[in-house]
């Protein structure tokens, strides 16, 4: 135990049950036929599957209008939480981050009563309160971990050298806090393509997203396509975080 690495076994133990393992679990089941044989047609069918193709479509549509609003209200709040002449007490970052500490499903329950003692009609507008409400926290912490450590002599020089106030902000703090925007947007647009306890609670199932599609099959003990469908999910996951990375490294460079 004198070394540094032993130190490291529980964890490599616990990322091998709970990450490996049911991973290699879904793989093994999007690959096998109801009698255990090897087949490739869970993951054709989704291709054919008309349903499942028009709900992975009306995800990626809440998803892509659940992260510009999460964008559109994150980034004014990250850019004001981030000056110490707007905020300065640490209080207020937390008050953002408090929702967080309780369980997402209690906050959509407790979203879904208020609109039923408000008497509204549940459907796609209360779907993306409900989304932004729970999503919002994860696009501010990372733009404001960015724009916090900012070095704030470049737009301060942009002005000296005659850049207005509003084209500083533009022309350099925007770029330069690029990073921590696309953290943000992985952060928010794969959850929410994925997710289905939210649209389930807040729309009464009106709207399915992709992760009610893989519900329902699994519920129906359809486990292999349901496995296939979730393993579909996790490429366009790894794809998406290989895009963001590459993306980052390159404004890294840039910079």
């Amino acid at each position: 135990m004198r070394k540094r690495s032993n130190w490291s076994i529980p964890y490599l133990i616990f990322l091998i049950i709970f990450v490996v393992l049911p991973l290699i679990l879904i793989l093994v089941y999007a690959l096998q036929d109801s009698q255990g044989g090897f087949t490739l047609a869970n993951i054709t069918k989704f291709f054919t599957d008309k349903d499942a193709l028009s709900t992975f479509a009306v995800s990626i549509e809440v998803a892509v209008e659940n992260t510009l609003l999460c964008i559109l209200i994150g980034y004014p709040a990250a850019w004001i939480l981030s000056r110490k002449e707007y905020n300065k007490s640490a209080v207020t970052i937390v008050l953002f981050i408090m929702p967080m500490w309780i369980n997402a499903l209690m906050r959509t329950l407790a979203t879904a009563q208020l609109f039923t003692i408000l008497g509204m009609n549940l459907g796609k507008g209360t779907l993306l309160f409900g989304m932004v409400y729970d999503y919002l926290p994860f696009m501010i912490y990372p733009i404001y971990n960015v724009l916090s450590k900012m070095d704030k002599s470049y737009a301060e020089a942009a002005v000296d050298l005659g850049a207005t106030p509003w084209t500083a902000f533009w022309k350099v703090t925007v770029p330069l806090s690029m990073p921590g925007v696309w953290s943000g947007v992985l952060m928010v647009f794969m959850p929410t393509v994925s997710t289905f306890a939210i649209s389930e609670f807040l729309t009464n199932n009106k709207i399915k997203l992709f992760g009610t599609i893989i519900q329902e099959n699994i519920n129906s003990s359809m486990w292999n396509y349901g496995a296939a469908l979730s393993l579909i999910m996790l490429i366009i996951i790894g794809i998406s975080s290989l895009m963001s990375k590459d993306k980052e490294q390159a404004e890294g460079g840039l910079i």
